[in-house]
């Protein structure tokens, strides 16, 4: 018997702050590499800060990619769209076709941009039916100031943390989906194709802020114990044009989550072990605490974990992943890239919603 062919028809769009008037998603992310951001930043001759603005603006680009590349067997994806706050009320003017639903989808603390607007916009998004689905990845109802002001006018809220805040979670509408998940991939399923014969080496994936003197200690381990068989990327996150790349290497060290100040951060790391296994890698992880889903993923074999600052169980563990074969490696990239993906997981939310 044949999957049903789509139903509801559903258009994205996404709120991203870098962009600006409503238009094509496709269209936006044509011209992400060319955009000027001197004017976007507070001092553009600061160089550091400037390439800082480029990887966000790029990573926020891809995850504009990811949502207009967007399919699903039960939802009819029309061509998406992206704005920033100066067109998010025509969101709601734009004309629409015959049966069309139209959902707005922001992510992080990027409410914010909208300040003391977020309520109001969000509200008269609503009462023009748009729906708003919420992507949180950090304590949103604990510490995102305008939390409260959209809470009522959400259809899902993706959460990391858990329990919400209690307010927070009485002010969420009846029938709004809450559910509780982390850190995803922000890549297209498959995208990156999977490398047979990889490089028997670990790649550490951090930045600066992840340098914590528990992560030197490591680095300097490593450095001794595999020599070339480990590189380390630590002045900042790896451009996202420059990910597929990585898939030449075999195994992803990836940074700690206990130096996040908040709870559900430092049990589930960052997203760089979900688009490390995206990509092929094998990921490695450091057990930042009791719980969390990377525990979860150790248990079925897809992230080794080893215990904090015990840098004889880190060499165990890169060792573990170098001997990865590539039945065991497939497995754990085709499980990331069907269920560890942004776009997956949003269109199976919107579907839930009713």
């Amino acid at each position: 018997m044949s999957a049903p062919g789509p139903g509801r028809r559903v258009r994205i769009c996404y709120f991203n702050s870098w962009a600006g008037p409503l238009e094509d998603a496709a269209a936006y992310v044509a011209r992400v590499p060319a955009i000027d951001l001197a004017p976007l930043v507070s001092n553009a001759a600061d160089s550091g800060l400037m390439a800082k603005a480029r990887l966000d603006c790029d990573w926020y680009g891809e995850n504009t990619r990811v949502f207009a590349a967007m399919r699903h067997e039960h939802l009819e994806f029309l061509p998406a769209w992206v704005c920033g706050r100066s067109g998010i009320l025509d969101v709601a003017r734009a004309p629409r076709v015959p049966g069309e639903e139209r959902w707005l989808v922001t992510m992080g603390h990027q409410p914010q941009f909208l300040g003391a607007a977020a309520g109001g916009t969000f509200d008269l998004l609503a009462r023009h039916g748009v729906r708003h689905l919420f992507y949180a990845f950090d304590e949103a109802s604990r510490h995102m100031g305008c939390f409260n002001d959209i809470a009522p006018h959400l259809s899902v809220l993706i959460h990391d943390e858990k329990p919400l805040e209690a307010a927070g979670q009485r002010l969420l509408r009846p029938g709004c989906v809450a559910l509780h998940r982390s850190w995803v991939a922000n890549v297209a399923p498959y995208a990156v194709p999977f490398n047979e014969e990889p490089d028997e080496k670990i790649l550490f994936l951090g930045s600066q802020l992840g340098l914590t003197e528990n992560r030197r200690r490591q680095i300097a381990f490593l450095q001794e114990a595999f020599k070339d068989r480990f590189i380390a990327i630590s002045d900042h996150s790896v451009p996202v044009a420059g990910r597929p790349a990585l898939n030449r290497y075999k195994v992803a060290l990836c940074p700690e989550g206990r130096k996040f100040g908040t709870r559900p951060m430092a049990l589930t790391h960052t997203d760089r072990p979900f688009w490390s296994g995206c990509c092929g890698l094998v990921p490695v992880s450091e057990d930042s605490g009791p719980g969390g889903r990377l525990e979860d993923l150790h248990r079925d074999g897809l992230v080794i974990r080893y215990p904090h600052g015990n840098l004889a169980a880190l060499a165990t563990a890169c060792e573990r992943a170098l001997a990865a074969d590539n039945r065991d490696r497939r497995r754990i990239y085709d499980y990331f890239n069907r269920r560890e993906t942004v776009g997956t997981v949003v269109a199976d939310a919107i579907l839930a919603a009713p």
